[in-house]
């Protein structure tokens, strides 16, 4: 028998015995996870995105899934020429947190070979999920991309009430926008694939090799281009406070509108008053707008001040329609949509000068 039947037996062995007993597991998941999701896209599969990294459109063999988008691409490109599936628990069209998923959700961990997680305090129904997990002997393997990252303490943003992440909270924790930081949630979900599947253990270190080489340290070279050649260092930003781990690594100011780490956070009167204090400090002509969070901000700014267009900004937490389509990944939305931006509101460029054709005209004050 080859590596690949073996596998095969495994996992069918595994799933049949986990759906003759996941009845009891499923109903602990229901109440843990079940929430009160006001987001119909997330009561089904169809918003969900998934990619094998066999050739083979079947689930022949182990399967992980991912409670954040940035983590399903890199473990996809990892597991690329693998019999392992990845697949995107979060819908399209969704932040990576501040929703409430439904029982298909359950479903999909329960039955998962591996969980890849983002770490404690970061995504409740993901903590409830593993705790779950755990109380109910489920075997599924649990990939912590976060383990032995450094975090930034949330000292370095801007409200100092958030309780944050990590040992004695008070961290920020969206790492992954270093690309520096994001290297080691490679090595991680990289040993994670290896224990998952070890006879592939050399196509996964491979992969992630390259993609750490080729792709994460260009993406870090061209930020830091970028941000040396700008004469200012203070970016606004109508978002939430996301984008901190940029701010450190390249040493510019990054000042967004929503201070807390959510993105559902309200805007306080007080917080309007700030912003417009620094667009007029720093003659600020554009400001970065969060795509999956409300533009009502953005749109206040420039009716109040001199701000004459808003542009895209993501911290890579989630993906559109389009992009699954064009299937865009953590490499391509920093290059199409975070890297024109911050040219454009560092003044580096004119918004007609960024990105790819048509760029100015599909995200110039984008709905």
């Amino acid at each position: 028998m080859d590596d690949k039947s073996r596998l095969t037996n495994a996992v069918v062995s595994r799933r049949t015995l986990l759906t003759a007993g996941a009845g009891l597991a499923t109903t602990g998941f229901a109440g843990c996870l079940g929430g009160s999701s006001t987001v119909s896209s997330g009561n089904s599969d169809s918003g969900r995105d998934s990619d094998s990294g066999s050739d083979s459109d079947s689930e022949s063999g182990p399967v992980a899934v991912a409670s954040f988008f940035s983590f399903y691409d890199f473990a996809r490109k990892i597991a690329k020429d693998t019999p392992v599936t990845v697949k995107n628990l979060i819908p399209t069209g969704l932040h990576g947190h501040g929703w409430e998923p439904d029982a298909s959700v359950t479903r999909d961990i329960i039955e998962a070979d591996a969980f890849i997680h983002v770490g404690k305090d970061f995504q409740p129904w993901a903590d409830r999920a593993i705790q779950t997990l755990k109380d109910d002997d489920v075997d599924t393997q649990l990939i912590n991309v976060r383990e032995g990252v450094e975090l930034v303490e949330l000292a370095a943003s801007l409200d100092r009430d958030e309780e944050g992440v990590g040992e004695g909270r008070g961290k920020d924790p969206h790492f992954w926008l270093d690309p520096q930081r994001a290297k080691t949630s490679v090595d991680n979900i990289t040993d994670g694939l290896v224990e998952l599947a070890p006879d592939h253990e050399d196509t996964f270190r491979e992969n992630a090799s390259a993609y750490k080489s080729d792709v994460l340290e260009r993406i870090d070279q061209d930020y830091q281009d970028i941000f040396d050649r700008a004469s200012r260092k203070v970016v606004q930003l109508a978002a939430h406070n996301a984008f901190q781990y940029i701010g450190v690594r390249y040493g510019v100011e990054m000042r967004p509108l929503v201070v807390n780490l959510a993105a559902s956070g309200d805007v306080k009167p007080s917080d309007i008053t700030e912003a417009k204090h620094v667009i007029d400090e720093n003659d600020i002509k554009y400001i970065g707008a969060g795509v999956f969070e409300t533009r009502k901000p953005a749109k206040q700014l420039i009716a109040e001040t001199e701000v004459e267009a808003y542009y895209p900004v993501t911290p890579y937490a989630g993906v559109r329609k389009d992009w699954v389509e064009n299937n865009w990944g953590y490499e391509e939305i920093a290059y199409k949509i975070n890297m024109p931006t911050f040219e454009v509101v560092l003044g580096n460029k004119s918004p007609s000068e960024v990105g790819y054709d048509g760029w100015d005209d599909e995200w110039r004050n984008f709905e």
